[in-house]
């Protein structure tokens, strides 16, 4: 159980002073992507969850933003998790986990719980269960259709509140311990184009604020839950997990940095080839109408989740965010991407559906798996008079080795509070975000509730 232990004992020991700018800057980011995502969220399919909550009603702990409701701590963060997952633009990373989705509206709620914390704990918090989730992420080929938010994303909410709640070691532990057997979730809800994706980071988010407050109580979990005979290492890492690299420089070499964030409003697998035809436009010099043919082509792993046949179901939004053909042709045909382009009527325009049904194809090809890394996108255009362009991409845009700007991470966010249409709200961005970005001089993180609130 040495994974276990050092896991515990760096959440429990870990503080503000061992963070550095990097680290503390990221989570800022994180905090600004889920809020803002929240806010445009609240303009989704996804609000029947948050109402469904408000119904049940119950202790008043904590805050369900936008609607103002106070509702029990766990099912708080269930509200705000579902509301910032439900256009699928918060931080990410390979293969697909979600992490400040779900760790970010557990903190949240764990701070209301506990009567608020200071904005340098709030970060530190945070940082450390998203360092959690990050330490426990796998390969591509360990989760074979399990959702890596549902699977690892947990143990990060959970840490979070349990660093807030000020838990003990052996509360923490069990904390852990109690999130392993939440651990769970299938991609499939992706491919068949509902909101059950959204659902599923609230379950995260929830599960985790639920673990912290039942170890606080004294109920016991799991003792092993990496190493066990049916631990974490066995059941999804299928004995391929090296212990001690999961806990290699705990607290020192922070896997943070590695999280990337969305320059487009669609599945982290569909950035590669949004920002490649862009590219092959301006650089080859053709538009949608010289085009006769495209040919996309992706990894295993990605074409699984978003190269399957363009589809309109019940929810257009979800079936445009993970389909690679659509995203190709929406950014050939409207460039600049936006929140809005996404949208039923958009995603039901005829002329972009033709498109893809008479011109677009989408291949598996294991060869571009192959040394270039889980983004990694080729594309073959041929044009109306018969000239052929080819281009590949293997890092796209919002990965530490192609960041976004700070202007464009505010672009974002701006982007998110248009696409609400809250007329009360607007005006606020630019106090949310200076409240975001001065996080850590801040004495209590609850002052940023009035901001979100009527």
């Amino acid at each position: 159980m040495a994974s276990e232990q050092l896991l515990v004992s760096f959440i429990r020991d870990v503080k503000y002073s061992d963070l550095d700018e990097e680290t503390i800057k990221i989570v800022k980011l994180q905090t600004t992507a889920t809020y803002g995502a929240l806010i445009a969220g609240s303009a989704t399919a996804v609000t029947g969850a948050v109402d469904f909550v408000n119904e049940m009603g119950g202790k008043p702990e904590a805050t369900v933003f936008l609607y103002g409701n106070r509702v029990p701590s766990h099912q708080a963060a269930f509200s705000n998790a579902v509301l910032g997952r439900a256009l699928d633009i918060d931080d990410h990373i390979a293969p697909g986990a979600h992490i400040g989705g779900a760790v970010i509206p557990a903190a949240f709620a764990a701070a209301e719980y506990i009567g608020g914390c200071t904005g340098k704990e709030f970060i530190t918090a945070v940082a450390a269960g998203t360092e959690v989730s990050l330490r426990l992420m796998l390969k591509e080929d360990d989760y074979s259709g399990f959702d890596p938010t549902g699977v690892t994303a947990v143990f990060g909410a959970a840490a979070a509140a349990a660093k807030l709640m000020g838990l003990d070691e052996a509360q923490v532990w069990n904390a852990l311990g109690l999130a392993s057997d939440k651990s769970a979730a299938s991609y499939q809800h992706f491919i068949d184009g509902v909101v059950a994706g959204p659902v599923m980071e609230g379950w995260v988010a929830q599960a985790g604020v639920e673990c912290a407050r039942l170890a606080k109580h004294g109920v016991t979990g799991t003792v092993n839950f990496l190493e066990g005979i049916y631990g974490y290492f066995h059941l999804y890492g299928r004995d391929r997990v090296d212990a001690a690299s999961v806990t290699k420089a705990l607290g020192s070499e922070w896997h943070l940095r590695k999280l990337n964030f969305k320059k487009y409003p669609s599945c982290g697998n569909t950035q590669s080839p949004t920002a490649l035809i862009q590219r092959m436009m301006e650089k080859d010099g053709f538009v949608a109408e010289d085009v006769d043919s495209i040919e996309i082509l992706l990894p295993p792993y990605a074409f699984n989740l978003v190269g399957h046949p363009f589809k309109i179901g019940v929810n257009p939004r979800v079936d445009a965010q993970f389909n690679a053909a659509y995203c190709v042709v929406n950014a050939l045909l409207r460039s600049p991407v936006t929140l809005s382009h996404f949208e039923a009527e958009q995603v039901k325009n005829p002329e972009i559906y033709s498109f893809i049904k008479e011109k677009v194809s989408v291949v598996s090809d294991a060869d571009v798996d192959k040394g270039r890394g889980h983004y990694a996108t080729d594309i073959h255009v041929k044009t109306k008079d018969g000239k052929e362009f080819f281009g590949q991409i293997d890092i796209p845009p919002g990965t530490p080795a192609d960041p976004m700007t700070d202007e464009e991470h505010k672009e974002r966010f701006f982007d998110c509070v248009r696409f609400s249409g809250i007329r009360w709200f607007e005006g606020r961005e630019e106090s949310i975000l200076d409240f975001i970005w001065t996080l850590e001089g801040k004495d209590d993180v609850l002052g940023l509730i009035p901001l979100f609130l009527r």
